[in-house]
């Protein structure tokens, strides 16, 4: 019997948290310039450190933006224009954000699909002006660039993230190229979908499907699907979750919480 594996990106394969804080900053300081108008470096560093504590909430990218404003409207009380920023500490973001992020999208009137074009855009400028800079910010987890290289698996992507960008991560920093039908991004529709979309294919008869994600609400939604119930679930103990997170995921007779010298060996 063969494998294929589902990965998820942002995570599983890549450490892309120093990146994305820092095209989160700059996209924010372009959607609402007043409001950075008067910070300086010392708050876009404090920023940036935050943003590292609090990336376990994201699911979608634009969400980055989201946190930026609200970690400065935290900060600097003489801007605040949110209801929920005052004494919010980066635990209140970790427990809440599920119910924090409506709410801030409400009272600042944004847009989810303007952010995310704009979150697009600031990505590829800076690809585009600075591509060794921008890869620079990126980094792969130890020995996935390999375990992808040697992949015995047939492997696919299925991510949040717009997949050229995983294409040009995978491209160089791991030397690796993934066909563009096997790289599942940000509009393929949500993850669950794209499962049930895999796991159809002729092609995929008989193999044993592996799902590898590092937020445990993801898995969680794709235990509710009956349909689903073939899969095999693994939260990775290396990503952007919490230890509260792995806790519970072990404890859940679904799903498998996977080291990273584990994952290298199932790959290959």
């Amino acid at each position: 019997m063969g494998h294929l594996y589902a990965l998820d990106f942002d995570g599983v394969i890549c450490d892309s948290c120093g990146e994305s804080s820092l095209s989160a900053l700059k996209a924010a300081k372009l959607r609402w310039p007043p409001l950075f108008h008067a910070v300086d470096s010392t708050i876009d560093d404090w920023i940036v450190e935050q943003m590292i504590k609090v990336r376990p909430v994201v699911e979608t990218g634009y969400e980055n933006l989201l946190l930026v404003r609200l970690l400065l409207e935290t900060r600097v009380p003489s801007i605040r224009k949110s209801s929920v920023a005052e004494g919010l500490t980066v635990e209140g973001i970790l427990e809440n954000w599920f119910k924090l992020k409506p709410i801030v999208m409400k009272e600042w009137d944004e847009d989810k699909d303007e952010l995310i074009d704009l979150f697009g855009k600031v990505r590829d400028e800076w690809l585009k002006t600075d591509f060794a800079g921008w890869i620079s910010a990126n980094r792969l987890y130890p020995g996935v660039a390999d375990a992808l290289r040697f992949a015995s698996s047939r492997v696919y992507i299925v991510t949040t993230k717009q997949s050229r960008f995983a294409d040009a991560l995978l491209r160089e920093l791991a030397g690796v190229i993934i066909p563009p039908e096997r790289i599942y991004g940000l509009g393929s529709g949500p993850k669950v979908e794209v499962l049930k979309k895999l796991q159809k294919m002729l092609e995929h008869q008989g193999l044993a499907l592996h799902f590898v994600e590092d937020r445990l609400a993801t898995l969680k939604n794709v235990i509710k699907e009956p349909e689903l119930d073939e899969w095999n679930l693994y939260l990775v103990d290396w990503g952007f979750n919490t230890e509260k997170e792995r806790k519970a995921a072990a404890v859940n007779p679904r799903i498998q919480v996977l080291e990273l010298s584990d994952f290298s060996k199932k790959l290959i």
